[in-house]
């Protein structure tokens, strides 16, 4: 009863957000009550059951997205991302161009969000097209690999960051392993993909050339650029190489807060403020400004995240979880690739990857206690099935159809094969670790 009870959960769930079109938070919390209620839950015990699953996924997350929203707003109003890309098509030349962008992607993809990054990194993609004279998807697609991948694999993108959070995964270990299957995941989808379709030609609409480029004298240097950027990683990464190789005491310590997700956001933020607000010439109110904006923007986003809390302990508090975990204990199947499964599933018929990336985390979490797989690696799987097999019901296809113009048949042969490299790729490299692990 169980199982009949959840997949009739997942279906209303499909129902209401990809036919009704009601707002995803609204159709998490309808589901919650009703799986609760067929449950058998006290509606009192259900009431706090959803209280308790937003408070405990918002308490880590509201300090993490919302520094990192601060952190990507000043990098892309800082020209920050122009700079970078600028820099490493002049570097790389037009024979490794598409080496220079995703390289671009990558970077400026970490601390921004998705569809931020999209548009600020776009028209920068149309005018190294034209000006290097190469196809635009042959330039544009492997960028938007990148910037793809970081979106579902790394923190602190929300629902990486989410998904970790609910596993009680290592922020750290999961970005690490995260830019190690990235890495492969990013070559195969996106430059090695990018050189089979030179003969689809996109023509996108005369005003998305129109860059709103800053002046180059007006822009942060490189290096400047890049450090801040970088900077929450570089901090994670000291805290994990110190937590191996420096031995108990103040130092180690001094390490490890530094390099605490919330701790290593906020300081990149305050830098972010100097570095490309400040000594910018930027006036401390306009950068506050800026910072309240940006914030704005990812409120959905919480309550997004925050349902899908609410949904996890649901089925944790009406024993939906254990009740899977006892069914599936015994099953051949690796957990990782069940929990890919699952959320490639949910991802085509919703959508949103961030939904199905956090619905897919609520079914599976008893997988990662009663097998023993790594929590971190459960983290990647599932973000990678999230990616998969982008149409039209994504709001990703859209945007990337409408700005290169190209038909529904060659947005499928190019974006949605593109997406689907990254999440098979993931799942793969998923799998090498766990093996090696």
């Amino acid at each position: 009863m169980p199982l009949v009870i959840i997949a009739l959960g997942i279906l209303i769930l499909f129902f209401l957000i990809a036919k009704v079109k009601l707002n995803a938070f609204l159709s998490f919390i309808l589901v919650c009550i009703f799986v609760g209620i067929f449950q058998g839950m006290e509606l009192e015990t259900l009431v706090k059951s959803i209280q308790s699953g937003i408070g405990n996924t918002l308490g880590f997350l509201v300090l993490i997205l919302g520094l990192g929203a601060m952190l990507g707003k000043l990098v892309a109003d800082s020209g920050a991302a122009q700079q970078i890309t600028t820099k490493l098509v002049s570097a790389f030349g037009i024979k490794y161009v598409q080496w220079a962008v995703v390289l671009t992607g990558f970077i400026v993809g970490i601390p921004m969000f998705y569809s931020v990054g999209f548009v600020i990194l776009i028209p920068l993609v149309f005018t190294i097209a034209v000006s290097t004279k190469l196809p635009l998807l042959y330039v544009g697609l492997p960028m938007l690999t990148s910037l793809s991948v970081t979106h579902g694999y790394l923190p602190p993108h929300p629902a990486p960051t989410a998904i970790a959070a609910m596993f009680n995964a290592d922020i750290g270990k999961t970005l690490l392993y995260g830019i190690i299957i990235a890495i492969p995941a990013i070559i195969v989808a996106g430059p090695l993909f990018a050189r089979t379709i030179k003969k689809i030609e996109a023509k996108p609409l005369a005003e998305f050339y129109s860059t709103g480029e800053i002046a180059p004298e007006n822009l942060p240097g490189l290096s400047k650029s890049v450090f801040t950027a970088l900077l929450p990683i570089i901090l994670i990464i000291f805290a994990i190489i110190a937590e191996q190789f420096i031995p108990e005491g103040l130092v180690k310590q001094i390490f490890m807060f530094l390099g605490n997700p919330v701790i290593a956001m906020l300081i990149a933020v305050l830098v972010a403020i100097y570095t490309l607000g400040l000594s910018q010439g930027k006036q401390m109110k306009e950068v506050m400004d800026s910072l309240s904006k940006s914030v704005a923007s990812i409120t959905m986003i919480l309550l997004i995240i925050a349902g899908a809390g609410a949904l996890k302990e649901i089925l944790v508090d009406s024993g939906v979880s254990g009740y899977i975990a006892d069914l599936l204990k015994d099953s051949s199947v690796s957990p990782l690739i069940l929990a890919w499964l699952i959320a490639t599933a949910i991802r085509v018929c919703v959508g949103s990857a961030t939904v199905a990336g956090l619905t897919a985390a609520g079914i599976v979490l008893p997988l990662a206690t009663a097998t023993g797989v790594q929590t971190e690696l459960m983290v990647l799987a599932i973000g990678s099935g999230s990616l998969m097999l982008s149409h039209v019901n994504d709001s990703g296809f859209w945007l990337f159809k409408e700005y290169f113009n190209l038909s529904i048949k060659d947005t499928l042969r190019t974006w949605t094969v593109m997406e689907t490299l990254v999440g098979i790729m993931g799942l793969l490299g998923a799998l090498v670790l766990n093996a090696m692990l």
